[in-house]
């Protein structure tokens, strides 16, 4: 069977070179899907049929392609309908959401081909074998289990049904999630009442509002909008409006089409119904299978360790805002939605500065420019504009060489749109892999949801706008710069507590002064960011650093909880009810801002309802310790040190899951990781 039979008809069917998204239609999906899934299907049956004696060339050689293609074609369908959602599109993925997910499920709970994979790696033969296949044959055996491979009639039926119940469920949650985000605006027609809004916000709104028909302007909860609204609004009652309408959405508390607290108590007992299947006691359990960390205790016991150490800080923080709050703006009750106003008044009158005022110096080429010749200097790549096909005329495509060598390729589309999920990521549009004529280069998408252009101008970022571009990059150049050739243990396949080891990484170099220098460029003089100006930011670095750790904190711990003890909250009257009082119980032990009552975050917590940090919220932290302490040999050696960054070229990106996490720290740092460097980043050493 040959997949690229109707390359022309079908874009989805064609892997010849980079996706054919501009052709790509809802009616290609269905029939793509169908096909790969069948030709995925004949593959299988052809290893399980053999009577070879189980190798890598007769188990594992088999399969990679026809899975690597039927991957490719859903990620490039996935990805479509999370930046450029349309009600055909949308219909199109959940129409063929079962079926790939039920035939991921057989696969992954194949009892036969589980027990070939166990035979394999019983052979004498195994040791010969490269260490990265013989870490794809563990982590396979690993991954059968946690699939439900061991189980058999009834009960591994269920946990197929419950496989697909589940990704139906996750979908559905992040679908209310943009649906919610994208129906509410308001609309304003006197400017005074938005006083205090920069200028390119109020361009931005109106050009919104016009865009509609409408006079005035409109605000909405998209974060360009969302975020310098409460950041710089006077109107009080306006922040207010603006905050309660963000912290309901998808709740009870609107529209009920787009409550997802039902959509959580079923993801959790489901989930908890598959851990039971798999006889583990909680589904805590069944995620740190894959993590660093043994057991979900550990996990909370960190976490609460840290934010013990964060709330003497995080209460100093508050403490001092409420003051200056008080006898500055004349808040005498601070409420949530005061706390970016009050605090972004608070950084001006204690640093000279605004966010608002940093902004001007960072345009998008200027950040981008900086970041590619960060990255040319550290990994010894160069990075050109390339051209291929695209799913938005905001997209930019990128080539990455060495030595005139193609290493990869990427993705960058960077505006917030009605149409797109909201947040920032990174993923992998196609992997690193051997073939007949050559090596298959990796290709990954950078995506964000920055500010789009206003009035002819190159749009602006704000420094945690940069902050965040160079996150997603780190986790594109654990994925770009892999060298390892078996897809099966690239950068996926790092335990998921350390995944954002890259990415936390590249967050220190938007503090370095040599970096700054070349990333910032004024959008009317071209100038670079004044060194005083540069200094006040490093004097506000740690700007109640105490509070965001704590509220991390806070998040973390309500995941794990909530996934351990899954079985107390599913067995109350009303489950969501018990939700909501965990979240409170969480809130008393950790956190020190004030909550209203009708605060319903949990029913927006994506990363744990729609994605893939179910019980390892915590990862961010984690990993957090690990990238403080990589980012310490730089310090010591220099931050643009080419010697430094080939030492972490080769044994973190390049690696990527080839061996444990914790050897490739070992070996790139020369022993296990401290906590002191984070603790010293944070401005959390010394006690309160």
């Amino acid at each position: 069977m040959t997949i690229n039979s109707l390359p022309l008809k079908n874009p989805l069917l064609d892997f010849s070179s980079f996706p054919r998204f501009n052709e790509v239609l809802a009616e290609h999906v269905m029939p793509a899907m169908d096909e790969l899934i069948a030709h995925a299907s004949a593959a299988l049956d052809s290893v399980l049929n053999s009577v070879q004696e189980p190798s890598w060339e007769s188990v594992v050689g088999p399969l990679e392609l026809p899975l690597e293609q039927l991957g490719r074609a859903w990620g490039c369908v996935s990805h479509l309908q999370a930046v450029v959602d349309t009600p055909e599109l949308r219909a199109a993925f959940n129409a063929s959401l079962p079926k790939v997910v039920d035939f991921y499920s057989h696969l992954g709970s194949n009892l036969r081909l589980f027990e070939r994979y166990k035979t394999l790696s019983e052979q004498a033969s195994f040791k010969d074998l490269s260490a990265a296949r013989q870490r794809v044959i563990q982590n396979a055996l690993r991954d059968f289990r946690l699939g439900g491979a061991e189980l058999s009639g009834p009960s591994h039926k269920r946990f197929v049904e419950l496989s697909a119940r589940l990704a139906e469920l996750t979908q559905k949650f992040s679908e209310n999630i943009l649906d919610v985000t994208n129906q509410w605006a308001y609309y304003e027609e006197d400017p005074q009442k938005l006083k205090g809004l920069p200028e390119e916000n109020l361009i931005a709104a109106k050009q919104a509002a016009e865009k509609e028909g409408k006079p005035g302007y409109k605000l909405t909860l998209q974060a360009p909008s969302y975020v310098p609204a409460m950041q710089y609004l006077e109107n009080r009652l306006l922040r207010e409006t603006l905050y309660r309408a963000y912290v309901t959405r998808a709740s009870e508390l609107g529209e009920a089409a787009f409550d997802n607290a039902p959509l959580m108590v079923d993801i959790l007992r489901l989930r908890a119904e598959q851990a039971g299947l798999l006889s583990f006691r909680n589904f805590a359990e069944v995620s740190v299978a894959t993590k660093m960390v043994d057991t979900p205790e550990q996990a909370i016991s960190f976490v609460r360790s840290m934010a013990a150490r964060a709330k003497p800080f995080a209460t100093k923080d508050m403490e001092q805002l409420r003051e200056f709050a008080k006898s500055v703006l004349a808040i005498e009750d601070l409420s949530a939605w005061d706390i970016p106003y009050a605090s972004e008044k608070l950084r001006q009158a204690r640093y000279s500065y605004s966010d608002n005022e940093v902004k001007q110096y960072f345009t998008e080429d200027g950040v981008l420019t900086g970041l590619f010749e960060l990255i040319q200097t550290l990994f010894n790549v160069s990075i050109q504009r390339a051209c291929a096909p695209v799913w938005h005329a905001d997209v930019r495509f990128y080539t990455m060489t060495r030595s005139g060598r193609e290493l990869a390729h990427f993705y960058v589309d960077l505006y917030a749109r009605n149409s797109k999920r909201s947040g920032a990521w990174m993923d992998v549009s196609r992997p690193r892999r051997p073939t007949l004529t050559g090596v298959q280069t990796p290709v990954a998408y950078v995506t964000c949801n920055f500010a789009a252009p206003v009035n002819g101008k190159p749009a602006l970022l704000t420094h945690q706008d940069v902050i965040t571009l160079f996150h997603e990059f780190g986790h594109a150049l654990h994925h770009l710069l892999t060298q390892v050739d078996e897809p099966g243990v690239d950068m996926r396949a790092v335990e998921w507590d350390a995944i954002e080891l890259p990415s936390q990484f590249m967050e220190n170099f938007c503090w370095e002064w040599d970096v700054i220098k070349k990333i910032s460029r004024h959008i009317d003089t071209n100038a670079t960011l004044p060194r005083e100006l540069f200094e006040k930011m490093l004097a506000a670095k740690n700007f109640q650093s105490g509070m965001f750790t704590a509220r991390q904190m806070e998040f973390a711990l309500f995941d794990l909880l909530l996934h351990t003890y899954t079985h107390d909250v599913l067995t109350q009257a009303n489950p969501a009810h018990a939700i909501q009082d965990l979240v409170d119980k969480v809130r008393q032990e950790v956190s020190v801002v004030p909550t209203p009552a009708y605060n319903r975050f949990q029913n927006t917590f994506g990363h744990i309802f729609g994605g893939g940090y179910a019980a390892g919220y915590y990862s961010y932290q984690w990993a957090e310790v690990l990238s403080a302490d990589a980012y310490s040999l730089f310090e010591e050696q220099g931050v643009l040190n080419p010697s430094a960054g080939a030492r972490f070229l080769k044994e973190i990106l390049e690696v990527g899951a080839a061996r444990p996490i914790k050897e490739s720290f070992r070996v790139f740092r020369g022993r296990d990781p401290q906590i002191e460097a984070l603790l010293r980043h944070s401005g959390m050493l010394e006690p309160a």
